[in-house]
């Protein structure tokens, strides 16, 4: 019985020890917790220093005269204003993507601008590229493919061979050359290069839908859905952002931006077994193939009318392969 009431007495007293101890310990830590958030406080709200992360965010300049294709953009409206401006915020500040379009410009402008210019379709119109695609051969959860993002039965409609082999939405001249067909139509139906292009995101149906319905073809003075919406400030923003680049905070030199592609055509006219055999016998492989002419969708083509394709091959040179 005594060792009982002794164990008894001594486990009463590693309790009490226990439970001063971690309440020691919590007045502890909640003091130091208490120190460290009264830190940050100073910090965040020490007046005489600005700026402490060492860099700061300023609104991006809009330019006091705007205009898109030799339109003006009616800025002093204060909704088409904020539009405006919310795109050239998006873009001053979503820094991948806007460096990556300069760099990407840099090769495929050279590509696109004389395409234009032969059809007298506006320069402007290089940045509803960018708009689209940044410059790059993507497919969009609706299936619109390429660089301008042509739907399959508007591609076919302009001219552009699409099938399981072949898909001319990844060919940028061909694609090119078939937005400028799209833009001349829609241009003169709406006479007017905003509309056109406003057009070219929602299609002539629901463009012509709308303007029915709001009695109105000022693209200004339409209530569209929000992607169309943003459709034009977005390639003005580009416009403006890619001409004065440094003046947006981007300082990309010329050797970081990305080289035109040099190559020479031959001409395919028959049928292909094996796109990877075919790029060995021509000294290349088939990565390089498929880089220099992504239009070609399968490692074989049939060809059983001979039709007459021409295929880019890489300047000797121009481009590093990779031997096995």
């Amino acid at each position: 019985m005594r060792y009982i009431k002794v164990r008894a007495a001594k486990s009463k007293a590693f309790y009490f020890i226990l439970g001063v101890t971690i309440a020691v310990a919590a007045v502890i830590l909640s003091a130091s917790v208490f120190l460290a958030n009264d830190n940050l406080t100073e910090t965040k709200l020490n007046p005489d220093e600005q700026f402490p992360q060492g860099y700061k965010i300023v609104t991006p300049t809009i330019p006091g005269q705007i205009e898109f294709a030799g339109e003006r953009v009616p800025v002093e409206n204060f909704e088409v204003l904020e539009r405006i401006e919310r795109e050239f915020i998006v873009n001053t500040y979503f820094h991948s993507l806007t460096i990556l379009a300069i760099k990407r410009a840099n090769r495929w402008f050279p590509v696109i601008e004389p395409i234009l210019k032969k059809n007298n379709v506006p320069d402007d119109f290089k940045y509803l590229c960018v708009s689209e695609s940044t410059l790059e051969n993507v497919v969009s959860p609706a299936g619109a493919t390429g660089f301008w993002q042509f739907m399959k039965a508007a591609g076919k409609k302009y001219g552009l061979e699409i099938n399981s082999q072949i898909d001319e939405r990844y060919h940028v001249e061909k694609s090119t050359q078939a937005a400028c067909e799209y833009l001349k139509d829609a241009y003169e139906k709406y006479e007017s290069w905003t509309m056109a292009a406003a057009s070219y995101n929602m299609g002539t149906n629901g463009t012509d839908k709308q303007i029915e319905r709001q009695k109105t073809e000022n693209y200004y003075n339409l209530v569209l859905n929000p992607e169309t919406s943003r459709y034009i400030a977005r390639s003005i923003a580009f416009k403006y952002i890619m001409q004065n680049s440094k003046a947006y905070g981007f300082d990309i030199k010329d050797d970081e931006l990305y080289k035109p592609l040099k190559y020479f055509e031959i001409t395919l006219d028959s049928s292909v077994n094996d796109f990877a055999d075919y790029s060995i016998a021509l000294g290349l492989n088939y990565k390089t193939l498929k880089l220099y002419n992504p239009w070609l969708r399968d490692n074989y083509l049939s060809n059983r009318n001979r039709k007459v394709y021409k295929i880019k091959i890489p300047e000797k040179g121009s481009i590093k392969i990779i031997r096995e």
